[in-house]
């Protein structure tokens, strides 16, 4: 007999209180899983703060590289997914396409010992290792300005993975020079060479979007994450992370209209008024929505069958390396 949503919520609660799990959920996460969480926050905040956490488990909703960041950083803990979804922007590179772009700055007259690779966290753990093992580190949307600023302090080309746009962002924030492997561009005048990868779902906001918000609601804020497209960060008035959103809107007084561009779920529920979605279609994560309340009562019920769903296990290499490329990062 299939369960109500109410009796997998009790089911889930009977489960949490029973065995030595913690529940963490992205801000993405539809809103009857995000309920669930006992951890909340955006990617790094929540690898973060169950380094802190005793339990035995944690069950990570979200896509596969957050729950690896987790198993990278605090190696002791079984981390475990509902869904074992993957994250389409991470799915863009791996070890073999990294290598390949190394390649094409080295045939561009670049040397290895003359580039620094910095990887966006919304990547794997191959790919994490990759550049850590070349002296390069991670960054957040949040911190990636600060992050590029230290690197260039070494004056090396920086290599920018796997988002183009936020890469291309940050450059044009710095008044530097980027270019995307494969656009054309000129590899070797370029300050910071971008991947190109994107997230899909930042990409369907439009400059379009922004006018047509800015006709109908005049003295409207436009606030969109770094994902975008530059065109649209450009026309934005407030650009940010996740968290750096969320505080940006909470912020406003109620009555001042706010269209934002980034992922459904984390928009829909930020106020109760006067906050719209900056798109004419809805921007949902399809793999962050792959979770569902089933598939967390499913997990937990396998862990109390001692047969865990879904676990995360990072071969020894690749866990010493993506740690390293972390450290750097939390380093700073």
């Amino acid at each position: 007999m299939e369960l109500t949503t109410q009796q997998l919520k009790e089911k889930i609660n009977e489960y949490k209180k029973k065995l030595s799990v913690t529940v963490v959920a992205h801000f993405y996460q539809r809103d009857e899983v995000f309920e669930m969480g006992d951890i909340t926050g955006d990617s790094l905040e929540l690898a973060q703060k169950t380094m802190a956490d005793n339990s035995e488990f944690v069950v990570f909703c979200g896509v596969g590289f957050m729950g690896q960041s987790v198993k990278v950083l605090s190696p002791n803990k079984r981390v475990v997914m509902p869904k074992a979804a993957c994250c389409a922007m991470a799915t863009m590179i791996d070890g073999m396409q990294f290598d390949a772009s190394v390649k094409a700055l080295n045939e561009a007259g670049i040397k290895n010992e003359d580039i620094l690779p910095i990887t966006y966290i919304n990547s794997n753990a191959d790919v994490k290792a990759k550049v850590g093992e070349m002296g390069g580190m991670v960054c957040t949307s949040s911190n990636a300005k600060k992050i590029i600023t230290t690197a260039l302090k070494e004056g090396k080309k920086i290599l920018f993975v796997p988002d183009r746009c936020l890469g291309q962002n940050i450059a044009n924030q710095m008044g530097l020079k980027s270019c995307v492997i494969g656009d054309g561009s000129s590899i070797a005048d370029a300050d910071i060479i971008c991947f190109n990868g994107f997230c899909s779902v930042h990409q369907l906001f439009s400059v379009d979007d922004i006018k047509f918000y800015r006709k109908k609601y005049p003295g409207i804020l436009i606030a969109v994450h770094p994902e975008c497209d530059p065109a649209i960060c450009d026309a934005a008035d407030f650009v940010g992370s996740t968290s750096q959103l969320i505080k940006y809107i909470k912020g406003l007084d109620e009555d001042q209209k706010v269209a934002v561009g980034t992922e459904f779920n984390l928009v829909n529920r930020l106020r109760s008024k006067n906050t719209y979605v900056l798109s004419s279609t809805k921007p949902e994560c399809p793999t962050m929505n792959e979770t569902t309340l089933k598939d967390l009562y499913d997990i937990l019920k396998s862990i109390d069958e001692g047969e865990p769903l879904n676990e995360i296990h990072i071969d020894e290499n690749t866990q010493k390396w993506a740690k390293i490329a972390l450290d750097r990062m939390l380093a700073l």
